[in-house]
């Protein structure tokens, strides 16, 4: 059986099969609902999705028809009698707002060259600079070289259909990057490329390499290995793992907020009422408008979160000591008994959105990382993703993390250039991961193994 693609308007095709749970709960069909329904993805927001629908055909001498629905965007009616293997979402976009990869120096490259860089593809998590799987799977599918082939050619399709520049896929997992890089050609012949685009040589663009980049984020593991590698007992136990100095530093960070009359607590699920979420909203907007900026995500999101997904949300409260909440931290977690398939426990916390009222010392730190750490310990998690960038983290024993993202450049002219720059980037990145893992706080004994990829 060959693969073939569709191009997908709308979400009809989340009932056409059973689908894999998401491996983070920011891929999880209720995450994107919310992000529609409250206009934070759309036309509106500047993130046009379109879905590429990958499915199996028996016969490619019968498939005439379905290779004639490639060529323009179809209507979820077409897709019924399809054998859906796997879904990549692709926006179309005109900015670079909430994705927390960076190409403006791209975009300033080609504007002084007097070439339109906009619009660009991205498939992500929108305004989520978490690592996980990109792709939506069928029960039973594996990702695999086919697989993605079939989704770039969708990718390419859409290029084309919309001049876009560039596609760029983000925070996604080491098994994609390693993929989409290997199954792709690394070189190009520029001048052949460029004569090819010109004749109109539709098969052209598969000939482009996909390049990747690499970044840096900090990642807390719940593993003690002063005891066996076990889950931690409980904070002091991760403590103790520390160089006395940072063990004293994090006592009196800790120390500094409750001098402050200030009490934390945590609430999950239904226990977080609709004030809560009220005042969380007023803490993060809040955090927008000290910088002159409006928030991405608006109340309505979350309050449709807290409906549609209430069993993975955990609230961090500060409250005053007249008891007013001057604080909140929200974060999303697997449940603990999340697995890959070989009964390994991969439960994650995920730290994402936070706001305060004011400044207070030493409070972010503990809204923020503290009180996810004490939680990710109490729920039996595996570990805790406190989010992007901050090397504040790496003193508090986050642990440096590769993170990878996909860029296909379509004029044949960038592509020498972004690549040379993706190869020096990677290999920056790689010391600059080497250099954070040598400033760990952990003591001799409890010093992880550093490895050389950091995947």
């Amino acid at each position: 059986m060959s693969l073939e693609y569709a191009l997908i308007n709308d979400t009809s095709w989340q009932s056409q099969t059973e689908w894999q749970t998401p491996d983070t709960p920011f891929m999880s069909f209720a995450f994107w609902q919310a992000l529609t329904d409250t206009g934070a993805i759309g036309e509106q927001a500047g993130w046009l999705p379109i879905f590429i629908l990958v499915h199996r055909v028996a016969d490619a001498t019968n498939s005439a028809d379905s290779e004639e629905s490639t060529d323009t965007l179809v209507d979820s009616a077409a897709e019924n009698a399809l054998q859906p293997v796997a879904v990549m979402p692709v926006f179309i976009k005109g900015h670079h707002r909430g994705e927390f990869v960076f190409d403006h120096a791209w975009a300033e490259a080609y504007a002084r060259y007097g070439v339109d860089y906009y619009p660009r593809l991205v498939t992500s998590a929108p305004y989520t600079p978490i690592t996980g799987q990109r792709i939506w799977l069928a029960k039973g599918e594996t990702l695999n070289e086919d697989i993605l082939k079939t989704a770039i050619a969708g990718i390419d399709d859409i290029a084309q259909q919309v001049g876009a520049s560039s596609w760029h896929g983000l925070f996604v997992t080491p098994e994609l990057a390693s993929i989409a890089t290997t199954s792709m050609p690394t070189e190009i012949d520029v001048e052949h490329a460029i004569a090819a685009q010109e004749s109109g040589v539709e098969s052209a663009a598969i000939e482009l390499p996909i390049f990747e980049r690499q970044g840096c984020q900090f990642l807390w593991q719940n593993k003690d290995l002063l005891n066996d590698r076990k889950p931690f007992a409980d904070f002091d136990a991760f403590l103790m793992t520390l160089k006395a100095k940072k063990r004293k530093t994090i006592r009196a960070e800790r120390r500094k907020v409750a001098e402050q009359g200030i009490s934390c607590q945590r609430k999950c699920g239904d226990a977080i009422s609709d004030a809560d979420w009220k005042a969380f909203y007023h803490c993060y907007v809040m955090t927008y408008a000290v910088r002159g900026q409006q928030p991405y995500l608006t109340i309505d999101f979350f309050m449709a979160l807290a409906e549609s997904l209430s069993a993975h949300i955990m609230l961090a409260q500060a409250l005053d000591a007249s008891g007013e909440i001057i604080a909140s931290s929200l974060f999303l977690y697997d449940k603990p008994d999340s697995d890959n398939g070989d009964g390994d426990n991969t439960a994650t916390l995920y730290g994402r959105y936070w706001g305060a009222l004011g400044e207070y010392d030493s409070l972010h730190f503990e809204l923020c990382y503290y009180q996810g750490l004490e939680f990710t310990i109490e729920q039996g998690l595996k570990s805790f993703d406190p989010g992007t960038q901050g090397e504040h983290k790496l003193v508090r024993g986050f642990i440096p993390t590769t993170t990878h993202s996909l860029h296909r450049i379509y004029d044949p002219r960038f592509v020498p250039a972004i690549g040379d720059f993706c190869a020096r980037d990677r290999e920056h990145m790689a010391q600059y991961r080497q250099q954070a893992f040598e400033a760990l706080p952990f003591n001799a004994d409890n010093m992880p193994a550093f490895d050389g990829s950091a995947s």
